[in-house]
């Protein structure tokens, strides 16, 4: 089922409001759960698609900075900063969604994640180029917005950074001027989601 978030349904309404909790699945925080609220749209990356994930990436990122553009419960922020990132910008529209992450890093005293409630595509087209080495991309699986933020991210990549995208169908290449010169290192699916990581081709 899809991650996010609040921000996939840009301000979905709560289902009650109640918390349940997520784990951190390796690292430092290795088996501590987070709670998460109960709010529509909100669905973290199973655990089994976030243990693939970071068998891929390796099992630490130290002195990594990763960017996680709709951040919804904070799963996949929260398992790079345990994996030893030195950034982790975190980005989450939805009000509550914010303070339940904001509640969470302190929870973890987690210095290397900054949490920024505010429009993933505003945000990152305000970023300097090339400023991290791993970004996560879960937008809402309808509409148009995967393509949008593609644009806005791509540009965002270290040269031999990664690019973890979660969407509703297999991600095609061919055609896709916005990524052009990429490659689908890894893919698998879990149940409706189809996850991939990409990266630029090796020219050499």
């Amino acid at each position: 089922m899809p991650r996010h978030a609040p921000s996939r349904a840009h301000g979905a309404s709560s289902k009650g409001g109640k918390p349940h909790a997520i784990r951190i699945i390796g690292g430092d925080w290795k088996r501590t759960p987070l709670p998460v609220l109960d709010l529509d749209g909100l669905r973290p990356t199973p655990d089994r698609v976030r243990e693939t994930l970071f068998n891929w990436l390796g099992q630490s990122l130290d002195g990594q900075r990763c960017l996680d553009l709709f951040a919804g419960s904070g799963a996949l922020g929260f398992e790079a900063a345990s994996r030893g990132a030195a950034r982790v910008v975190m980005v989450e529209r939805n009000a509550r969604a914010a303070r339940q992450l904001r509640a969470n890093q302190e929870r973890l005293a987690a210095r290397s994640i900054e949490i920024v409630e505010a429009d993933g595509l505003r945000l990152a087209a305000s970023l300097a180029p090339g400023s991290f080495d791993v970004v996560f991309l879960d937008p809402p699986f309808d509409g148009d917005l995967l393509g949008r933020a593609l644009g806005v991210v791509v540009p965002l990549l270290s040269q031999h950074g990664f690019l973890y995208v979660e969407a509703g169908a297999d991600l095609e290449l061919a055609g896709n001027e916005t990524l052009a010169g990429w490659e689908i290192v890894r893919q698998g699916k879990a149940g409706a989601v189809h996850f991939h990581l990409l990266q630029r081709e090796n020219k050499e």
